[in-house]
């Protein structure tokens, strides 16, 4: 009887012998996986390919272990992305002292990255059109212009500007704004990126229902518990371009005999709560 010792302790992975059988020399008895360091395989989603290099930190928490952090480091990630769940490989070291982290075991990671600083914005304070993202620019005395920009990552529900804002620049982020992208949009002149801030021009003279009231017209989208959703034309009072968009009503008088579909001439001003209806009715020949 010969005993082999194998030169490490771990798990064995294949067992080519069992007793009474012969061996030729240089043939593999058995494969053992060390577990003083073991490898742990992290799904990563493909948009966050670009955020994962060899070397980088890595934290792993597990249920078997609450409380506890486990840091290691990013060693390769693997070439290919998987179809199925849009997500890359990324093959990541664990220190395994007194062999508590066993093959098989789920953890949670996070990828530490060097902090920079960085542009952020309520993500839905970003207009989509198909073709460009756009913010609405809060410009002085009460007028608003979009400027087009490039996003980066999201998180949360901040998005990063990559260009097109400049620190201290005030947006509208209200979900008050409920624009109509490709139909409001599509013809409306924005601020390039890298443009400087332009003002529109001063309003010339516009209608208005009465001191502190902007007034214009528009067609009835939608009539709900939030307010009213109208497709107005541009309101020179204030420097808007036309839209769709949702005001809060003043007072629920205003909807009486109002539907969807009406052509309505009104009337808004623009408390810290957002715009509001003041003045509401249908246009004459409905």
């Amino acid at each position: 009887m010969v005993t082999v010792t194998a030169p490490i302790g771990g798990v064995i992975k294949t067992l080519n012998v069992r007793s009474g059988m012969s061996v030729s020399a240089g043939e593999t008895l058995a494969e053992i996986s060390g577990l003083g360091t073991v490898w742990l395989n992290a799904a990563v989603p493909e948009a966050m390919a670009g955020q994962v290099q060899p070397g980088q930190p890595v934290t792993a928490t597990l249920a078997a272990y609450p409380g506890e952090t486990f840091s290691g480091r990013v060693t390769a990630v693997l070439p290919q992305a998987q179809v199925e769940s849009r997500t890359l490989q990324v093959r990541i070291e664990l220190p395994n002292r007194g062999g508590r982290l066993k093959p098989g075991m789920f953890a949670n990671v996070q990828l530490t990255s060097t902090a920079r600083p960085a542009i952020l914005v309520p993500t839905e304070a970003i207009i989509r059109t198909g073709k460009r993202s756009l913010v609405m620019l809060a410009l002085p005395g009460g007028r608003y212009q979009p400027a087009e920009v490039q996003v980066g990552q999201s998180g949360g529900d901040k998005t990063e500007i990559l260009a097109g804002l400049s620190e201290g620049e005030r947006i509208i982020a209200s979900g008050q704004f409920l624009i109509d992208s490709e139909a409001s949009l599509s013809g409306v002149q924005a601020r390039p990126i890298g443009g400087g801030m332009t003002m529109p021009a001063p309003p010339t003279a516009a209608p208005k229902a009465a001191a502190g009231l902007a007034e214009t017209t528009g067609h009835i989208e939608s009539i709900g518990i939030d307010g009213v959703t109208i497709s107005h034309q541009p309101v020179p009072a204030v420097g808007w371009p036309a839209m769709t968009m949702t005001f809060r009503v003043g007072h629920p008088a205003l909807l009486k005999g109002i539907k969807k579909g009406d052509r309505v001439r009104f009337a808004f001003d623009q408390p810290a709560s957002g715009p509001t209806l003041r003045r509401l009715s249908k246009e004459a020949g409905q």
